[in-house]
């Protein structure tokens, strides 16, 4: 879950600085995807474990973005009126909800339609 976590934050963060954004959402889901494959044929986890699991790397990785962003406002030449301290706590929390149904429904899916059920 953390090498997933690195992996979304370091996506976030140079696919920032190019500009690709389109490119980081996919490599992001292509990352997601492998890891909900890891988790279901390889540790042969049930889908609500591997919801969480993935739920969790992308609240890690989003916690990095936003501690990069800090960072970044600390270090630039021309900066907010206030750092951006509330994306500490906001921004996993908004990114894990959604990763988790997401991966949730797809845990369940390859559950119920894989071949080794």
């Amino acid at each position: 879950m953390i090498l997933v976590a690195v992996a979304y934050a370091l996506i976030g963060i140079v696919f920032g600085v190019l500009g690709w954004r389109l490119a980081a959402w996919v490599a992001s889901a292509a990352v997601a995807a492998a890891h909900i494959g890891y988790e279901h044929y390889q540790l042969d986890s049930p889908p609500r474990p591997t919801a969480l699991h993935a739920a969790g790397a992308v609240a890690l990785g989003a916690f990095g973005l936003a501690l990069a962003a800090n960072v970044h406002w600390l270090f630039a030449e021309t900066r907010g009126p206030r750092p951006p301290l509330l994306a500490l706590p906001v921004w996993p929390v908004i990114t894990a909800i959604p990763a988790f149904l997401a991966a949730l429904a797809a845990a369940a899916a390859l559950a119920r339609f894989s071949r080794r059920a």
